[in-house]
């Protein structure tokens, strides 16, 4: 029997649309914790100022839920061995979670577990990941810090936080199903520098240094921020774009202009009165008018452009 013609599967291409459409804006309301030992902390600003919006296929939201799928079945896993694992704090009912940095910076927690059986009677802080069969045996050859420095400092933070002093690391490889388990000791010294390198970022009124000057350096190619950060592509407009936007207590933003608050709704929203942090804009300040609210520039293609003008 011949088979179907199916050169562009529409049930396939409908099935990674579904996820595209229920995937939000692409932006997240704080710097998270699973970020923040990227090298690169001029990436990190320009995350947590919502500069690039985050976008991703289909096939790749569905591989990022996979993993979510994965930390329940750990969970039962743990559970089948005699461990207690609590996946919600038990004083709130909800997700365990831990913030720092005025709100601004925070995470969720995998889990909380008691009885692991190398130290039965330690608390840790569990962080369930996913791998492909090549960075699984890097990991089970150099162990979670050196091979994954961002997932080691995820649970460094978690650990600081959330006053635990052990964290277990269990890693799934997703072509044959091992199981790579690592118990992390907590270093306050390195959990201190991380809390530092989150200030620095939330309160730089300006994005940080390039990690490299060079367009073609490895981490800068397969960065998401890289036709910002080394071409000529514009940053979102939003209030977090903005000149006159200052993160504030509570994980809070501050409008300078009008002495308010604003909502995230607001922030992403913008308004006509927005003047981009001169470090976004593709070209050099020419010129200015603080009375007027505007700034002009000339681009890199030699024209020139003036930004803002309503107040």
């Amino acid at each position: 029997m011949a088979l179907l013609p199916n050169p562009n599967p529409p049930t396939v291409e409908a099935i990674f649309a579904a996820y595209e459409s229920g995937n939000g804006d692409g932006f997240r309301p704080h710097l998270g914790a699973s970020l923040i030992g990227k090298e690169c902390e001029r990436a990190l600003w320009l995350d947590f100022r919502w500069a690039v919006r985050s976008r991703f296929g289909g096939r790749m939201l569905r591989l990022f839920e996979t993993g979510q799928l994965e930390e329940t079945r750990l969970v039962r896993n743990l559970r089948r061995i005699g461990v207690t694992v609590l996946e919600v704090d038990p004083q709130t009912g909800r997700q365990w979670r831990v913030q720092a940095c005025g709100g601004h910076f925070g995470g969720s927690l995998d889990a909380a577990a008691i009885g692991v059986i190398e130290a039965p009677k330690t608390w840790h802080v569990c962080e369930f990941k996913t791998h492909n069969a090549t960075s699984f045996a890097n990991l089970r050859k150099e162990g979670v810090q050196k091979s994954k420095p961002q997932h080691f400092a995820q649970m460094q933070i978690y650990m600081h936080l959330i006053g635990m002093s052990r964290a277990l690391y269990l890693a799934v490889n997703k072509d044959t199903d091992d199981i790579y388990s690592e118990r992390v000791q907590a270093d306050e010294a390195e959990a201190l520098k991380l809390l530092a390198k989150a200030g620095r970022i939330i309160y730089a009124a300006y994005p940080p240094v390039r990690i490299s000057s060079d367009p073609d350096w490895y981490q800068c190619r397969m960065c998401s921020h890289h036709p910002l950060c080394h071409e000529s592509s514009w940053a979102e407009r939003n209030c977090r774009t903005c000149l006159h936007a200052t993160p504030t207590d509570a994980g809070l933003w501050l409008c300078g202009p009008i002495e308010r608050v604003m909502t995230i709704g607001e922030q992403k929203a913008g308004c006509t009165a927005h003047l981009y942090i001169p470090d976004l804009v593709p070209g050099e300040q020419v010129d200015a008018d603080t009375n007027g609210g505007w700034v002009e520039y000339r681009l890199r293609d030699g024209n020139l452009w003036r930004d803002g003008g309503v107040l």
